[in-house]
């Protein structure tokens, strides 16, 4: 982490600016599709813009939550140089994001705490009723990603204004997020279903994959099964 980073102007938002957020933008943008990688700097920017509203968030650490955001998807992306074969994608991209940050990072800069917080900070962002109640860097991550999702409506939304959300999707456009964003799920859960049973890409297969079947798979079944 770098203490009270420079800071430049992005789609109208002020952002810390840092060689090792730099560098991850350069690296979503490699890895990740032009539809995912707009939803992540957007998630990043709204959350920028929450941040300063929310007196709880005033110590966030900024570096953490930049990184946290834009890897918070990459895990989505098609490259085996970080897609897993039997792990969760949120899990993929949280390995990558702590990978990323040993490599590009100032192992000075970076203690065990910073890095634990990138990686819950991706594992848990789609997991929000825990997500909530971890540390700061995590609240303020998912506020910006749920914000992109939703739009400037909601508790945390309805701090972004309207002009703001125009600007930040102005820069970074949605792309057809929804039908592009299904698409991608679907593909995770034709690929590795077994890494999709117990999260919320179950929905997408169970209502989109010719095949897809969780029965057998659940927690109940396990535990209606379970030893006497």
């Amino acid at each position: 982490m770098v203490l009270s980073p420079p800071t430049r102007t992005l789609a109208g938002v002020t952002v810390p600016d840092t060689p090792l957020i730099t560098a991850a933008l350069e690296f979503a943008k490699k890895y990740e599709p032009d539809v995912l990688y707009n939803h992540s700097v957007r998630t990043w920017l709204l959350g920028c813009i929450i941040q300063p509203q929310v007196p709880a968030f005033a110590s966030v650490d900024r570096e953490v939550h930049a990184i946290s955001t834009l890897f918070h998807d990459i895990g989505l992306s098609d490259s085996e140089d970080i897609i897993s074969l039997d792990k969760r994608f949120e899990v993929d991209g949280a390995n990558a994001a702590r990978d990323f940050i040993k490599r590009e990072g100032k192992a000075s800069e970076w203690d065990v705490h910073c890095l634990q917080l990138v990686w819950d900070s991706i594992a848990l962002h789609s997991t929000v009723s825990i997500a909530l109640h971890k540390e700061i860097e995590l609240q303020v991550a998912v506020a910006g990603i749920f914000t992109d999702i939703t739009g400037p409506v909601g508790d945390f939304g309805k701090m972004v204004s309207q002009a703001q959300w125009n600007g930040v999707v102005k820069e970074f456009p949605r792309l057809d997020m929804k039908t592009a964003a299904a698409e991608i799920l679907c593909n995770v859960c034709r690929k590795k279903p077994e890494t999709t049973y117990d999260n919320f890409l179950r929905d997408y297969g169970e209502k989109h994959v010719e095949g897809y079947s969780v029965v057998g798979k659940r927690i109940i079944d396990a535990l209606e099964n379970a030893a006497d």
